[in-house]
């Protein structure tokens, strides 16, 4: 397989993610009426975890130090994440939280240039501002404050933002499937410590509904599991921009979902503001090259016939 192939099914396979993820944002919205935030979390990533252990038995032996260490980092980024993204959608809509959280494809670029030394282009800078402007336009309420749900979003955002940086970066070396396992099982070890300190009650008789039995396999199983599985491995031969770009499909799938299921809406505002943020992820990683390239071509041929006559 060549290089070139390897890097287009990886992208499919993210592209895959985002629809996964965005019908997760219609059943977490649906679940959090009956399950804690922290403790859904707790549930979905030990399922995740325990499944995935089992699947890959063999692997947990080859893990080192430098392994178990920094699939402890990656999980500490990735709880912190879904800790503020599931908290802040009992605050605001699905739609709104999906793409609120993309606005991390924006923030990777900064991000690399804290951690990497790599300063962003003006592309990026340019694409930052015109996201502030469309986050402003479908999230600002009339007197111009912030849903609480809709700043939480935000802060999940920036946490995955840092999770894709630092999974780029451990994958090169280590053993994708060994770190997935590894930041799932942390996840669900730091869920279950922080439930009862928030004070969360454990939802004894709502895990035996038949609906949250569903939920919780499928958060586990599919969102989860499959999810991250399919990122690690899939990102270990895509660079860290392209990724977070194929990811922030997230957002359109989601907002789908959201209508479809949940009877959502967006006013002219919000979606104004959904365009506006689409648009900056594009000019944050596309830089639009594809039509540089076009006007070049158009212009070096328009120069030859010029030439010629």
């Amino acid at each position: 397989m060549t290089e070139k192939t390897r890097s287009f099914i990886c992208a499919l396979g993210l592209i895959s993610i985002t629809i996964i993820w965005g019908f997760a944002f219609v059943v977490v919205k649906n679940s959090v009426d009956y399950i804690p935030p922290i403790y859904m979390l707790a549930f979905r990533f030990t399922i995740a975890s325990v499944v995935l252990a089992l699947i890959f038995l063999s692997r947990l032996k080859k893990m080192d130090k430098s392994t178990f260490f920094h699939g402890m980092i990656l999980g500490v980024f990735l709880f912190l994440a879904y800790a503020f993204q599931t908290v802040g959608i009992q605050f605001t809509t699905a739609g709104k939280n999906a793409f609120l959280t993309t606005t991390y494809v924006m923030m990777v670029p900064f991000l690399h240039w804290i951690f990497n030394k790599i300063k962003p282009s003006w592309y990026s800078v340019v694409a930052a501002i015109i996201a502030l402007v469309g986050i402003g336009f479908l999230s600002l309420q009339g007197d111009f404050s912030i849903n609480i749900g809709d700043l939480l979003t935000i802060v999940c955002g920036f946490f995955f933002a840092i999770h894709i940086i630092f999974i780029s970066r451990y994958t090169q070396n280590q053993d994708p499937v060994l770190l997935t396992i590894l930041q799932l099982g942390f996840s669900a070890l730091f869920s279950w410590i922080l439930a009862p300190i928030m004070g969360e009650n454990f939802p004894l008789q709502e895990i035996q509904r038949g609906d949250v039995i569903v939920s919780m396999l499928y958060l586990g199983l599919f969102s989860t599991l499959l999810g991250f599985l399919l990122q690690n491995v899939c990102q270990k031969y895509v660079r860290a921009s392209t990724a977070s770009l194929l990811l922030s499909f997230e957002a359109v799938f989601g907002v789908l979902c959201s209508i479809i299921f949940l009877k959502e809406y967006l006013t002219g505002r919000m979606i104004l503001g959904c365009c506006l943020i689409f648009f900056a992820l594009i000019l944050s990683e596309t830089q639009f090259s594809f039509l540089s390239g076009i006007f070049n071509k158009n212009f070096k041929k328009k120069n030859l016939t010029d030439k010629q006559i």
